[in-house]
Parts: structure tokens; sequence; C-alpha cells
């Protein structure tokens, strides 16, 4: 079994996922122009063993205009995203830089679970 969960920390704010698009703005003009974690835990459950862990990738957002916060709410692509933002998407265009697992970001932190089971003799 594997169970995944990624949240945003900005200047020591969790961000979540937003309740609506007044919030997915005031989430995307807190991460305008700075450098947050998208921190995701992972859980992998065998009957024979657990691993539990977690990822922690350094996004740096480039500094955003209202009409590029106003076009990202038009775009919808912020509903049911940590931070707001989905990098594999439209969000993509937000991000100046990363530092870490680019698959992390997505929401399966990809090179930490490769490694997981390789340690277990998973291929």
């Amino acid at each position: 079994m594997l169970g995944v969960d990624t949240i945003v920390l900005c200047e020591g704010d969790v961000i979540g996922k937003p309740r609506d698009a007044a919030e997915a703005e005031q989430m995307l003009e807190k991460l305008s122009g700075k450098t947050h974690e998208v921190v995701s835990g992972l859980c992998l459950r065998t009957p024979a063993w657990e691993e539990l862990h977690r990822d922690v990738t350094l996004v740096t957002f480039r500094p955003l205009t209202p009409g590029d916060v106003a076009f990202y709410l038009a775009s919808g692509e912020w509903e049911g995203r940590a931070g707001a933002y989905a990098i594999q998407g439209l969000g993509g265009s937000l991000v100046e830089r990363i530092e870490g697992d680019y698959l992390n970001v997505v929401g399966l932190p990809g090179a930490l679970l490769v490694r997981l089971l390789a340690e277990h003799g998973l291929r």
C-alpha cells in the first residue's frame, strides 16, 4: 500500500489546498517571487515492512503580476492543488527554478519511492 500527501511551506506558513479562488489568489501572491518548500510525506507498507519518509523540493516562483495571477486563476488548474498550483501544467509558467525532485512537486516523490523499492529488492 502506498500513501502520499503534499503540502507547501512558505515563510513558516503551511499552505494546503485552497478552498476557493480568493484563497488561491492569496496563496499565489504569497509565493510570488519567493522560494518555498514542497514537502511530501510517503508511507509504503507491505505485510512484511513499512517505510515512512518525507521528501522536500525547493521551488522558486518568479515575481507574478496581477495579470499572471488572474490568468492562472481563470484556468481553474489551482483547484485541489497544494499551494494553488500544478507545476506539470500551466503552473509551470509561474516557476523560475526548482531544486530537488520534480516529481515530488507533481505530488509523488518518485526518486524516493524508487530508492525505497530498490532497498527492499523490488524493481
